[in-house]
């Protein structure tokens, strides 16, 4: 097997152990023979379950998302809960993300990680999008691009990896139009005059 080869074993045997076993059962054992390697090779590569563990999911979840211009507001996030639906909807993904973020409350270098790609990502989609629909027209300037993030990302990721919800084309067209009503509306309450929360009980 070649040295690239043996890599990219290693990565697809890493995250299928994690979907599988869990952070915290994870070893470097299982990995190697479920990717056909010897301990070593690993070792060769990663110092440790923790270093192999960040550098493949920070390479996982950090890929780029496909250019999420289509001409319109409505039509981005059309082709962006796609995207986002075909991620989070993945048997893998549905095992491993809601696994690393419990794992994260305890481990405070995968927490830096997960905040790090969880960041970019926010400027990738928010940033992008929100600007995109301002020069066009469809958005007020004001409008918060991490406001974006949780309306697009909130709903999808309840749905697919905690209620574990089947989601069909009817629920992902009205999500669109509340997403694109919610942002409209929010950007047009200066935010020194927008309500407080509700002070908590004594």
């Amino acid at each position: 097997m070649l040295r690239d080869d043996i890599t990219s074993a290693i990565r697809r045997a890493l995250m299928q152990e994690l979907a599988a076993a869990g952070y915290g059962r994870l070893s470097i054992e299982a990995v190697a023979r479920r990717a056909g390697v010897s301990k070593t090779a690993i070792y060769r590569r990663w110092s440790s379950k923790l270093e192999l563990v960040l550098e493949v999911v920070s390479a996982t979840a950090g890929r780029k998302l496909p250019t999420l211009d289509t001409g319109s507001l409505r039509g981005d996030l059309e082709l962006l809960f796609g995207v986002v639906v075909h991620a989070l909807g993945h048997p893998l993904a549905a095992q491993i993300i809601p696994d690393l973020l419990a794992e994260a409350a305890r481990n405070p270098q995968i927490d830096e990680t997960l905040q790090q790609v969880l960041r970019a990502q926010q400027q990738e989609i928010g940033g992008r999008l929100v600007d995109r629909a301002i020069r066009r027209g469809e958005l007020p300037p004001e409008t918060d691009p991490d406001l974006a993030v949780d309306l697009v990302a909130g709903p999808l990721y309840w749905r697919l990896a905690i209620a574990r919800t089947p989601l069909t084309e009817e629920y992902l067209g009205s999500l669109v139009d509340a997403v694109v009503t919610a942002l409209g509306a929010s950007a047009t309450v200066p935010r020194q005059h927008r309500p407080a929360p509700p002070a908590a009980p004594a």
